[in-house]
This record gives C-alpha cells, sequence and structure tokens, in this order.
C-alpha cells in the first residue's frame, strides 16, 4: 500500500524537507509514504484568492491516483488520538487501497477537492502552517504504525 500525501506549495526550506524524510524513510515498505508537492497559485497584493484556490484544487485532484481512498485534512474534519488513528491506518492496510492525503495550501483546500474526499482528518483545531503540516502526518502515520507493530517508538 501507499500513501500518497499531496501537499500544496513547492520548495520547502530545509528543515521542513528534513522533518519529512525523517519519517517518511522510516514507513517500512509495506505502507510507503511518498509525498507529492503541487504547483501553488501565485498570491500577490491583488491576487484573485478564488480562482487560485479552484486551479490548485484542479491540480491536486489531477495527482490523486486513481481508485485511491481520498482523505482531506481539514480542520472541520474528523480528529483522532494516537490510538484510533492507529486502528484507522490498520482498516486502510487491510483494504490494499492506497490511500491519497490531500493537504491545501495558505487558504486550504477548493470545495472540489473537499467534496472529493471520502473522509476528512482534522490533525487540531489549530491553525498550522501547511508546510509543518507535511512533517506532523509524516510523524502522526509512523507513530500511528508503531502502535500497530508494537515498536518501541510510541510510549504511550
Amino acid at each position: 500500500m501507499k500513501i500518497h500525501l499531496l501537499a500544496v506549495g513547492q520548495k520547502m526550506p530545509a528543515w521542513v524537507e528534513a522533518g519529512y524524510a525523517e519519517y517518511a524513510q522510516r514507513m517500512p515498505p509495506e505502507v510507503r509514504l511518498e509525498l507529492k508537492e503541487i504547483n501553488a497559485g501565485k498570491r500577490g497584493k491583488n491576487a484573485d484568492v478564488a480562482r487560485i484556490l479552484q486551479e490548485e484544487g484542479q491540480r491536486v485532484q489531477a495527482a490523486i491516483p486513481k481508485s485511491a481512498h481520498i482523505v482531506a485534512l481539514d480542520v472541520k474534519g474528523r480528529a483522532f488520538s494516537t490510538e484510533q488513528l492507529a486502528t484507522r491506518l490498520g482498516e486502510w492496510m487491510q483494504s490494499g487501497q492506497d490511500i491519497a492525503l490531500l493537504v491545501g495550501g495558505p487558504e486550504g483546500l477548493s470545495v472540489e477537492c473537499r467534496d472529493l474526499a471520502h473522509e476528512h482528518w482534522s490533525l487540531s483545531t489549530l491553525t498550522f502552517p501547511h508546510p509543518l503540516v507535511r512533517i506532523i502526518v509524516a510523524e502522526q502515520l509512523y507513530r500511528a504504525w508503531s502502535v500497530l507493530k508494537n515498536h518501541p517508538y510510541h510510549r504511550a
């Protein structure tokens, strides 16, 4: 199974790339985590944000693998405890279906992306900078896997 992390934004600072890579490389071969960066629209002083969001959404949708189970990261989504996320990851693994995790840009995901999702996951009621979300998602997925495998990384 692959988990495709489709994230709006490119050219992240080195600390973001390093943080994401640290946890993505820890994932076992049977649960590979792959990042696909989606070009963010150019934002300026008088930018048409609605148009930019729609265009970003189209690029995100085009990057979703065929027949993947789509999960939108959304502040209004379901919040999981570590144990609940581990259970959910186990269910995803048993399904054998690839997973597409959608992460929006500064304004979030387009309505079309949110509507396309089979489920919505909220990391927190706090607002995180979208580059940091990559690291949080990778770490939480690794932690959930470690719970499933009784790996010592997660010590609850």
